[in-house]
């Protein structure tokens, strides 16, 4: 079975990709199933340049073709932040440069709770609804350096109050309108027919179908 190298040890990506990318001919493996220790400096200045610059590390260090995502959510009213730095959104945030293993455990410290607090924190001013999206950009590299990009957007809007228990991040206080729910109460099957990393990676089958049929 052809192998795909899934370039994060983030549970949270690891499952909802494994479920994303059900029924092809593929094995997901990640870094630490194949002993691979490699943590790249996400210094880009676009989520496809980050996500680019992880994929292409893994491809070349394990000779597999490698899938990496950079994704971030953007609030209207904070002229689209914390976007790239979503995932060390906070007091502490102060240079731009920072690894993949800072982002999963938040460079400088703070949770994923400590992140939606602060990010409310910096909406009370402003006038609901604080409309909002979250973005998604997926790379898949080949060992070779050869580069394919797939983009996914959920739009929603930013609630005051946490609701749900399932999915990470700021998933708790992001609303879907049409459906009245938050990103964390949809089930698994709904979020990955609706997630920005789910439109993403649908996006992305037709790229893997492509490469792994050569």
């Amino acid at each position: 079975m052809n192998k795909l190298l899934i370039a994060t040890n983030n549970q949270g990506k690891v499952k909802e990709l494994h479920g994303l990318l059900q029924g092809m001919d593929i094995e997901l493996v990640t870094p630490s199933q194949i002993g691979l220790d490699l943590d790249v400096l996400e210094d880009g200045l676009t989520y496809a340049e980050n996500a680019a610059k992880k994929a292409i590390a893994f491809a070349k260090a394990s000779n597999l073709i490698s899938l990496a995502d950079d994704s971030g959510l953007e609030v209207d009213a904070l002229n689209g932040a914390p976007g790239l730095y979503s995932a060390r959104y906070g007091p502490h945030l102060t240079l731009p440069l920072f690894s993949a293993s800072q982002k999963m455990g938040g460079a400088g410290g703070g949770s994923d709770a400590d992140r939606r607090k602060y990010l409310l924190g910096k909406l009370q001013d402003h006038p609901r609804p604080w409309t909002a999206r979250f973005h998604a950009t997926i790379a898949i590299a080949i060992p070779n350096g050869d580069i394919h990009l797939a983009v996914g957007i959920c739009e929603g809007e930013i609630i005051p109050t946490e609701r749900g228990t399932g999915g990470f991040g700021y998933d708790p206080i992001f609303l879907l309108p049409e459906l009245g729910r938050t990103m964390s109460e949809l089930s698994m099957d709904e979020k990955n027919r609706l997630s920005h990393r789910a439109k993403a990676v649908i996006n992305a089958r037709e790229i893997l179908k492509i490469l792994f049929s050569r």
